[in-house]
């Protein structure tokens, strides 16, 4: 019997080919993660088990002996090809010749085919650097290589750090030339090395046809999406063909949050979407299924050469290859032993793939949809629960439920909205799908007629972004959890004892007790009650990474001044959202410097703004024509701040201390320094005290304000320049603060905050606290004084943390 989104719910599943699958993937896991030799060992224990099964397999009956001889004879294959084949391609890639001269950070010339598309590295900015992609990771292969002027023998995997101009273009095929500096690879990988590139590639080969044709159908789709706006266009050819280079930060944070990130990689779900529906048109035709299967398998080569070769459209592609085969000579799909022959297959052909994130979460989720969902969708149409909603409901369910412990393991966090998220974004996902892959394919030759294809998809790709917001936005929607092996066992224990319990009724009764027991307590405390804010705060340093961000509160609640917006929109978008934050009659800008100026978006495109506040300085001028642009699209009138000016609101005065108006800016192409120099620096009185607000102001302009007997006298200060080195003892003596704001990235490359300056400030009895370890810092008011309360440090996704140097 087969259910109307092709689920099983009648036989019995083949397992004969699991343990084999699971013999050649954990032997490769455990070969790449301890040694090649382990690889072999776990060969040899499927053979050694596949002879006992042989073995022991003898008096029974005809049935049971086939069974067993078929599950008995894949191991011993399996076994075989793992501990031979896949342990001498591992051993070879642990002893190639290019590790050793990378170990010692050698520099060689080097020529390599690029294996998978560039990915491009995002940067938010950093001191005068611009926000943006300036670097790409390429997967690749070496086919030559030169290292101290002596040709090395190598064919081993490599990784291309490099400019990501000219080299974001490369397609999978080309062979490039560089000089490049060799760094070691992690270990647990197959890479042999890391190449450091700083010029463009040379001697470019042509790429293959077919890669050329799959470019221009994507940068077609990409072109057509231009006629939605910015959130939708990014996110459509993230959808049809894996293609996030346009995505939104804010936007891949919140399909994150909400459990929809598989949304935004190609996987077996894609590639389903699009066999289907030629299955569907062709017997609409009535075509036989040999035909359809033909028709069918075409569309599978077709969208796996348009997405690309990566490990989840490989699995897909394998596996869907498999289920096409047993369609034309007629046989029943069985989907378990399909999803074995997928793993084996891939794991034997590409041994990393046995310890890829995406590769694990593909293969459990769509064996979660096998055995899972099934039972589950018959359970609740047993219950009286309409047919296409018990599977609508038990798809989700049962693709979240096997997956959480491995997502929970490796991002230190659960999402407790991904199965109502998945659940409400289903329907629209196969034709938006089915759209953008026609709007691909016919964009080369009837542009007009893609962009017609792309704006019917647009609704439904709106409602996706829709969702994603709504599920990100639910207080609690996600829960820390600890991150690593450890992580994801308790995590998979604490479902199995789930199931098990739901298994049994009295045991259901005590899980739905506990189940109204938390909805009764914690949610009211995290929901109704919530511990952020604080009450009677005054103002508050975001936690941004590497970057300023603070908020004033003025009397009124949901409006405050901005001093300074981070490097990214997105933690300070949430942090004033934390804060219920929607009128902004001021935002400041101290300096021009990304990690000041990078956020800005968060504040103009949501709330109420009454003005950018600005300093004379105009440089680095890409960044003064960017918060200028920015400032003009969203109808926010600029004004100019000096020494002297006073800003009132309700419960709030601002003071600005410094650039005087006689004072020099920085010229055109000015250091990092001049800059920082430039900082306005601002003193707020708060009902909770005087707060000084330095900006990045170094030893050249602390030493005017000092040296004119400017009063900086405050109870709270915003150390300069994250926590530098460059801060002068006399500056935090002048204050006599009592509480330190320590403005900071976790795992900055720059050092801050110095030793130096925590040392000093502990001698002279200021409490200091970074946001890289506290989180949100707020300074609240009370009878005796201003009292800082922390958030907690959040968890920064990688390589989104900049700052000036």
């Amino acid at each position: 019997m087969s259910s109307g989104l092709g689920l099983e719910v009648g036989g019995r599943q083949d397992w004969r080919l699991v343990p084999a699958a699971l013999v050649v993937w954990l032997a490769t896991m455990v070969g790449l993660l301890l040694g090649w030799w382990w690889s072999a060992a776990g060969g040899l224990a499927g053979v050694v088990v596949g002879v006992v099964v042989v073995v022991r397999s003898r008096g029974r009956s005809a049935v049971a002996r086939w069974w067993r001889l078929g599950m008995a004879w894949s191991l011993l294959v399996c076994g075989l090809l793992v501990g031979l084949a896949g342990t001498s391609r591992l051993r070879d890639a642990a002893e190639d010749p290019l590790r050793v001269p990378a170990s010692a950070g050698a520099s060689a010339v080097v020529r390599v085919e690029v294996t998978e598309r560039p990915k491009l590295v995002i940067s938010p900015g950093f001191g005068g650097q611009q926000s943006g992609v300036w670097t790409v990771v390429v997967p690749a292969r070496v086919v030559s290589a030169v290292v101290a002027g002596r040709p090395v023998r190598s064919s081993g995997a490599v990784v291309v750090i490099a400019p990501a101009e000219r080299w974001r273009a490369l397609l999978p095929g080309q062979q490039v030339t560089a000089t490049a500096a060799l760094a070691p690879a992690q270990p647990g990988e197959l890479t042999a090395a890391v190449l450091r590139v700083r010029g463009p590639p040379e001697a470019v080969s042509r790429a293959p046809v077919w890669q050329r044709v799959a470019q221009t159908l994507r940068a077609g789709l990409r072109h057509a999406a231009g006629v939605l706006d910015a959130e939708p266009r990014g996110l459509l050819p993230a959808l049809v063909v894996g293609d996030t280079d346009n995505v939104q930060p804010q936007l891949k944070d919140d399909f994150q949050a909400a459990g929809l990130a598989h949304l935004l990689a190609v996987s077996g779900s894609n590639l389903a979407i699009v066999c289907l529906a030629v299955l569907l048109l062709l017997r609409t035709l009535r075509c036989g299924p040999r035909t359809a299967a033909a028709g069918a398998t075409l569309a599978l080569v077709g969208f796996v050469v348009l997405a690309g070769p990566e490990p989840s459209v490989l699995r897909a592609g394998v596996m869907g290859a498999v289920g096409l085969l047993a369609l034309a000579v007629g046989r029943q799909r069985a989907a378990l032993p399909a999803l074995a022959v997928a793993v084996i297959g891939l794991v034997l052909w590409h041994p990393a793939m046995a310890v890829s994130i995406g590769f694990a979460l593909s293969v459990l989720a769509t064996g979660g949809l096998v055995l899972i969902a099934p039972r589950w969708a018959d359970r609740l149409a047993g219950r009286g629960v309409p047919r296409g909603l018990a599977e609508a409901l038990a798809v989700p369910a049962a693709a979240h439920l096997v997956t959480a412990p491995v997502v929970a393991g490796f991002a230190g966090e659960v999402s407790l909205v991904a199965i109502v998220a998945n659940l409400l974004a289903a329907p629209v996902v196969a034709p938006a799908t089915v759209l953008g892959v026609l709007a691909a394919v016919v964009a080369p030759m009837a542009p007009w007629l893609a962009e017609v294809l792309v704006r019917v998809a647009g609704p439904e790709v709106d409602w996706l972004i829709l969702v994603a917001h709504h599920a990100a936005g639910v207080p609690g929607a996600v829960i820390a959890w600890p991150e690593g092996w450890l992580g994801g066992a308790l995590l998979a224990g604490c479902v199995a004892l789930l199931v098990v319990a739901l298994r049994r009724r009295r045991l259901r009764v005590i899980v739905g007790l506990l189940m109204v027991g938390l909805l009764v307590v914690v949610v009211p405390l995290r929901v109704i009650a919530p511990g952020w804010p604080p009450d009677r705060w005054a103002v508050v340093a975001c936690d941004v990474g590497q970057g300023d961000a603070l908020v004033l509160a003025t009397g009124e609640a949901g409006r405050a001044v901005v001093v300074d917006v981070g490097p990214d929109a997105a933690p300070l978008a949430g942090c004033l959202d934390r804060l219920d934050v929607s009128r902004v009659p001021l935002v400041v800008l101290s300096h021009l410097h990304a990690d000041h100026i990078g956020g800005l978006d968060a504040v103009l495109s949501d709330r109420a703004v009454g003005a950018v506040g600005v300093s004379r300085a105009r440089e680095p001028r890409w960044a003064w024509e960017e918060v200028r642009r920015k400032a003009e699209n969203a109808g926010v009138p600029m004004v100019r701040m000096t020494a002297g000016q006073r800003l009132n609101w309700p419960g709030l005065v601002i003071e600005v201390l410094a650039p005087d108006e006689d004072e020099v800016m920085p010229a055109t192409e000015s250091d990092g320094t001049e800059i920082n120099d430039a900082s306005l620096v601002l003193r707020a009185t708060t009902p909770a005290g005087r707060v000084l607000l330095s900006g990045d102001v170094e030893l050249s302009a602390q030493a005017r304000l000092l040296d004119a007997r400017v009063d900086l006298s405050a109870e709270v200060i915003k150390v300069p320049h994250h926590g530098s080195r460059y801060t002068a003892p006399e500056l935090f003596r002048a204050t006599r603060a009592r509480i330190a704001l320590v403005s900071v990235g976790a795992g900055n490359r720059y050092g801050h905050p110095s030793p130096f300056t925590m040392r000093l400030l502990d001698r002279l009895g200021v409490l200091a606290l970074r946001t890289d370890t506290s989180g949100d810092t707020a300074i609240v008011a009370t009878d005796t004084g201003p009292q800082a309360v922390t958030r907690g440090a959040s968890r920064a996704p990688p390589g989104r943390t900049g700052g000036s140097p």
